[in-house]
């Protein structure tokens, strides 16, 4: 973890003078996001309305709060519910020819990204990326896409929405509370208030207690059943797996790589050495040396896919599927048939 963001999260009482350091910023910050969120309010930045209905699926901090599970999730409920979803996403850490940039079979992540290849693997829907998410959907609409589910995006208020789901991690919750760069959030906690869903990764006492959220919060849990070889794309329980190894190595490089590691554990593996990495990292052969050949070494999927080419034989990674309860699934069910009539 980086220095700022055991500041943020950890209160690092070593570094103590960072905060006060930076509130000026966080002030300066403040000034210009607000002046923003007025001017496109006030229509003095012009926003953009699409013929189709857009579900964006954000958060108000930095780093992985579980966006893409959430996204994968709607894309998969949608297409059973009879529609034709594509997804639209910046497409951080990629550069593209040109833009939008509609992923194929032979996309990689330095053209789109890591996050939306994953998601054109697993869900098999047109993925859009670029800058301008209005242009991004309006590609979607034209290949047919009668639901358009935004990654990110929150605070791009210049494509109008129908949907807010706002993505909570309920262990990390909001930090040290403060704005960038004294602390993690992009917007302040108030803005929970606008959100359709407050959807909190993991169990929260903030998820019953906040009035800011009240009658409108979801749990979700990140399921994790099987393990998948990097080399040949064969499928492991994770049962079958630990029968036969149970010390394992371990890498993430996402938001927070110590929910990875945890996970691991609660699942059963003996971590023998972990190593964690700054979220979208661009691995290299290089970045594995120090782990011996003799154990498995595991990773998420979202690294999976940036490793690919030069993956071992003993590499494997974990996907996981966000779960919901009854309940909450049916609200999810009842706001996308709404919104597609």
């Amino acid at each position: 973890m980086r220095l700022i963001e055991k500041v943020w999260f950890e209160n690092h009482n070593a570094k103590w003078w960072l905060v006060p350091l930076l509130l000026p910023f966080t002030a300066l910050f403040f000034l210009l996001s607000t002046i923003r969120r007025f001017a496109f309010a006030f229509g003095l930045i012009k926003s953009y309305s699409v013929s189709k209905p857009v579900i964006v699926v954000g958060n108000i901090g930095v780093g992985g709060n579980g966006k893409t599970p959430v996204v994968i999730h709607l894309v998969e409920l949608a297409k059973t519910l009879g529609f034709n979803p594509g997804v639209i996403s910046r497409g951080y850490g990629g550069k593209a020819e040109s833009y939008p940039y509609l992923l194929s079979a032979l996309s990689t992540t330095d053209q789109a990204g890591d996050e939306p290849i994953l998601i054109f693997n697993r869900c098999h829907v047109p993925v859009v990326v670029g800058r301008d998410r209005v242009a991004n959907t309006q590609k979607l609409i034209e290949l047919g896409c009668d639901v358009i589910i935004s990654d990110d995006g929150l605070q791009h208020y210049r494509l109008q929405r129908d949907l807010e789901l706002i993505v909570v991690d309920g262990k990390r919750l909001f930090g040290n509370g403060l704005l960038l760069p004294a602390g993690p959030l992009r917007e302040g906690r108030s803005r929970l208030n606008n959100a359709d869903i407050v959807i909190f990764n993991g169990e929260s006492k903030t998820r019953d207690g906040d009035c800011q959220i009240k009658g409108k919060s979801s749990l979700m849990t990140l399921v994790a059943t099987k393990l998948r070889h990097m080399q040949t794309d064969k499928e492991v329980s994770l049962t079958e797996f630990l029968a036969n190894n149970v010390e394992v190595n371990a890498i993430a490089g996402i938001g927070s790589p110590q929910r990875f590691f945890d996970t691991l554990q609660s699942l059963g593996f003996n971590l023998i050495k972990q190593q964690g990495f700054i979220d979208h990292k661009n691995f290299t052969p290089n970045d594995f040396n120090q782990f011996k050949n003799d154990l498995p070494l595991l990773m998420t999927e979202k690294d999976a896919v940036k490793c690919q080419e030069f993956a071992q034989d003993n590499w494997w990674y974990l996907p996981v599927d966000a779960q919901f309860s009854e309940q909450d699934e049916q609200v999810l069910i009842q706001y996308i048939q709404q919104l597609a009539q």
